[in-house]
């Protein structure tokens, strides 16, 4: 085959090839925003535990949160990455499903979760330890994958130590 024909039919297939994967990438799941979401993995007694979450790592987004949205799928949560590490307190207002809200150490540990927070409450929930990141997922989930402080929370935002 002369070189001239492998170079037309690398382009033909580069020419096929390149916009399918362009479709396929298209497919993986997005936010409210439009945003790809980001997979996480809790590490529990009872094994690994995948979710989805959207992000906020902004200001307007970690103040919007969960508000005025609809209950959480199983496998989906928001996680709140803040620059700073610091004692931190969540609320549920205008939040009309209820949550779990663990609190996780720039590490990735679990600090505290409070579980089945009240929807709507302006009563702040405290992390009681100082954390990086804060996961929201629907009520009950952490109890059902036995979560619990000290547990090992997997995503690229947190740097465990070796």
């Amino acid at each position: 085959m002369s070189s001239r024909r492998i170079v037309l039919s690398s382009l033909l297939a580069a020419m096929v090839v390149l916009p399918l994967a362009g479709c396929l990438g298209s497919q993986a799941p997005k936010d409210a925003t439009g945003r790809p979401l980001e997979s996480l993995t809790i590490i529990t007694a009872s094994g690994s535990h995948e979710f989805m979450v959207e992000i906020a790592d902004e200001e307007p987004e970690r103040e919007r949160g969960l508000m005025f949205r609809e209950p959480l799928a199983a496998d989906r949560g928001m996680l709140f990455e803040f620059p700073d590490v610091a004692e931190r307190a969540f609320w549920m207002r205008n939040t009309p499903s209820s949550l779990d809200i663990i609190y996780i150490d720039p590490q990735g540990r679990i600090v505290s979760i409070a579980s089945h927070a009240v929807p709507f409450s302006e009563q702040p929930i405290p992390s009681n330890g100082a954390a990086s990141g804060v996961l929201e997922l629907r009520a009950g989930r952490a109890g059902e994958i036995g979560a619990k402080a000290g547990d090992q929370v997997q995503h690229v935002f947190f740097h465990p130590k070796d």
